[in-house]
Parts: C-alpha cells; structure tokens; sequence
C-alpha cells in the first residue's frame, strides 16, 4: 500500500506585506489611516471606502446603475479584524458587509496618492 505525500501547506492567500503596521480610525469616523513599514502612508475618506466596497449587494447595484456617485456625510462606525488578510467596515448609513482585505487597501492608498485631489491624504 503507498502511501500518500503530505503536501507542504500554501502560502497565504495574501501578501504579509501588505498588512499595514498601523492602522487608526480618525475622530468621528471620517476616514481610516494606514501606515506600512515600506513607506506608504495615507487616509483613506470614509466616502472613498463606501463608495469602493466591493461587496455583492454593491456589485450589483454598480451592475444595475443603482449605486451612489457620492456618500458625503457618511463615517465609518466600526473596523474589525477579518482574520489577520482584512478589515471588515461598518458605515454609518448601515452598510455593514464590506470586507476589505490589506492588499485592496494599499491599492486605494496608491490610487489615491496618484489620483485626483482629496481622493486621500498622504500622511
């Protein structure tokens, strides 16, 4: 009888790089700072995070033209951990399914940094 090989487990589905060394809510909700050992260093708007979950219901609401060009006034009510890959955000509005993983965040940051005024500010 042969016996069968134990694989050597994969490496996380994420990159550990990614996981910010700190990450901190700002007063009233209105936006989350992330910090990486690397360099990169932001605050992500709590409207930039809303409008970017990536959720079903917001997925198909982006599909069926139903989902909002802006959220102004909107704060972020909760962060919890997801696991040691992501934070999952609650909104003041509600919305409470976002899930976003460390490496979507450093992309936002990126984008932000790069893109259009006020997207984020760089810390």
């Amino acid at each position: 009888m042969a016996q069968d090989a134990i694989g050597i487990p994969s490496p996380p589905p994420f990159d550990p790089e990614a996981i910010p060394e700190a990450v901190t809510l700002a007063r009233g909700g209105t936006g989350l700072r992330l910090q990486w050992r690397d360099g990169p260093s932001a605050t992500l708007s709590a409207e930039r995070l809303r409008l970017r979950c990536r959720c079903a219901w917001c997925t198909c609401d982006r599909l069926e033209r139903r989902f909002p060009e802006a959220a102004s006034g909107i704060a972020v009510a909760r962060v919890e951990p997801m696991g040691g890959y992501a934070v999952h955000i609650a909104f003041s509005d509600g919305h409470a399914r976002g899930i976003y993983p460390w490496t979507y965040l450093r992309t936002l940051v990126a984008e932000a940094v790069d893109g259009p005024p006020g997207a984020a500010q760089a810390a």
